[in-house]
C-alpha cells in the first residue's frame, strides 16, 4: 500500500511539475510578444479560435449526456 502511495504521489508531482513548466512557458512567449510589440496581433488572431473552442466544448458538455430532443449524434444526424 505505501508502494501504491509513493508511486500516486510522485504522479501527480510530475503532473504539476509540467502544469507549471507548461505555464512558464506560455508566460515567457506572451512577455517576449509583448516586448516586441507583437501581442495585440497575436490576441487578435488567436480569439476566433479560442471562441470557436469554448463554444465546441459547451455544445460537447451540453450533448453529451444522453438523447435530449434536438441533440444530435457524433456523425451529425439526431
Amino acid at each position: 500500500m505505501e508502494t501504491y502511495l509513493n508511486l500516486v504521489l510522485i504522479r501527480f508531482g510530475l503532473i504539476i511539475g509540467g502544469l507549471l513548466v507548461l505555464a512558464a512557458l506560455v508566460f515567457a512567449i506572451a512577455l517576449a510578444l509583448r516586448r516586441r510589440g507583437r501581442l495585440d496581433a497575436v490576441r487578435r488572431c488567436a480569439d476566433p479560435a479560442v471562441k470557436a473552442g469554448l463554444r465546441a466544448a459547451a455544445r460537447r458538455f451540453e450533448g453529451g449526456k444522453g438523447g435530449e430532443p434536438g441533440s444530435r449524434g457524433r456523425d451529425g444526424r439526431p
